[in-house]
């Protein structure tokens, strides 16, 4: 497991990581509260998502297409596709690490 520290995602939205063997990204809503976190595998290869200054929306680096918070591409050429939500937790750093100690953190 690793923790994102809230303040982390606020300044770097989206987050594209590795946590063990799979690729993740870690996404902020524009409500600024909810999270979600997705496998960024598709068709066997990892993605690179990226946001623009001008749009709420997250973009990935190898067609261009525009992806939503659910994470399903609305346009572009993979348009219709999803990527595979991860279960996630928000939740309160010094009860997590009490009973899973051995967390890493996301250091940006």
């Amino acid at each position: 497991s690793k923790a994102y520290p809230f303040d982390a995602l606020v300044q770097q939205n989206p987050i594209v990581d590795i946590v063990g063997t799979t690729p993740v990204l870690v996404l902020l809503a524009e409500d600024g509260r909810s999270v979600r976190v997705f496998d960024r595998r598709l068709d066997g290869r990892a993605l690179e998502f990226f946001r623009r200054q001008d749009s709420p929306a997250i973009f990935d680096s190898e067609t261009g297409s525009q992806w939503d918070f659910d994470g399903e591409a609305t346009s572009g050429p993979l348009a219709g596709r999803r990527i595979e939500k991860i279960t996630s937790l928000k939740d309160y750093w010094f009860d997590w690490k009490m009973y899973h100690p051995n967390t890493g953190v996301y250091l940006h």
